[in-house]
């Protein structure tokens, strides 16, 4: 090759190399409540943050602030909105004055298992009135849903096989519908994010806890309550990751692809393995000395019965409120009885 040859081809290289443009780097901050090896972190956001990475070649990575680094559960919506944290895990119970439609997959005897809830709450809140009510006005879109299986009451002193049992009980909530549905039975509903509640269950400002059991282990609950309900559906809990429309719009096309899809393979595998692990989670608190019973017969119709009119109470009140409850109830039934919820 000539030395002139040689330099043109040189030239025509560094030339590439300033007017090909390089795949943007971006480093986005995920912050939540959870302990880092809580089984929802394992199962939801870690996968997702992985997958998008893969998915952009490497192009997009996190920087993770578990155990409320940031700030507290009740605080990640604002830490979204504001850019403290680029996606946020924004659970709507934790802020039920600014997201009070969610709450229609919490209420008490909506859907059997995770999937089925998460389904139906993926649906609403991307293209339905929950995404209306909820996530428009609050500017935050959802990425990550998943609707845990329902709740039980476990107590530490008392075991629940009357209805007397349940009087004055105070349990641990979220607050919001969780508060309806503990009211209507006769507890008294103390709202709490749950990383207080074991330091609460030991001094004995609760007497129990309205939870999933995956969560009694991850709080170390199990080594505080003796008694557990059982078969029961309490309500549920939607463990939710959003990010800012603002922070949203700043991605390439590309990237908001490889989100958005590697979060509809997550929401799947999640839900389907909290669902497989629910048997395992009660084996492991037999094992650490919980025992469960299932309320007596006539126990069982009465606390149904009242459990029932929890949906129809909860969408009046958000009626009162212009809040549209009534058709957001009607909405999501409809996405459940659809799906054969």
């Amino acid at each position: 090759m000539t030395m002139t040859l040689k330099a043109a081809c040189l030239a025509a290289t560094a030339l590439c190399a300033l007017t090909t443009p390089s795949l943007a780097q971006t480093k986005l901050r995920v912050a939540d409540s959870f302990p880092g090896g809580h089984y929802l972190v394992k199962l939801i956001i870690q996968p997702w943050m992985a997958e998008v990475t893969k998915r952009t070649n490497g192009a997009v990575t996190f920087e993770y602030f578990p155990s409320q680094q940031l700030g507290k559960a009740a605080d990640m919506l604002k830490l979204t909105q504001t850019g403290v944290a680029e996606i946020g895990y924004v659970a709507p119970a934790y802020v039920s004055d600014k997201m009070v439609a969610s709450e229609v997959a919490m209420l008490p005897g909506g859907f059997k298992t995770s999937c089925e809830g998460t389904r139906a709450y993926l649906q609403t809140a991307r293209n339905g009135l929950v995404g209306q009510l909820d996530y428009a006005p609050n500017k935050i879109k959802l990425l990550l849903a998943v609707a845990l299986p329902p709740y039980q009451i476990l107590t530490a002193k008392t075991a629940i096989a009357s209805e007397q049992d349940l009087k004055g009980q105070k349990l641990r909530t979220t607050g919001g519908a969780q508060d309806l549905t503990l009211r209507s039975i006769g507890a008294t509903p103390v709202r709490m994010a749950a990383p207080e509640t074991y330091e609460s269950l030991s001094r004995g400002t609760l007497d129990g806890v309205l939870f999933p059991l995956d969560s009694v282990i991850s709080y170390n609950v199990e080594k505080l309550v003796k008694y557990s309900t059982e078969g029961e559906n309490f309500g549920s809990f939607i463990v939710a990751y959003s990010i800012s429309d603002q922070a949203w719009a700043k991605l390439t096309p590309e990237t908001q692809k490889a989100m958005a899809e590697a979060a509809d393979e997550v929401n799947r595998s999640a839900c389907a393995a909290v669902d497989q692990q629910e048997a395992e989670t009660k084996q492991k608190l037999k094992d650490a000395g919980v025992a469960f019973a299932p309320l007596p017969a006539a126990m069982k119709a009465s606390v149904a019965s009242k459990l029932g009119e929890v949906g129809a109470e909860w969408a009046k009140g958000l009626d009162g409120r212009g809040k549209k409850g009534s058709e957001v109830l009607k909405e999501f039934q409809g996405i459940l009885k659809a799906a054969g919820g």
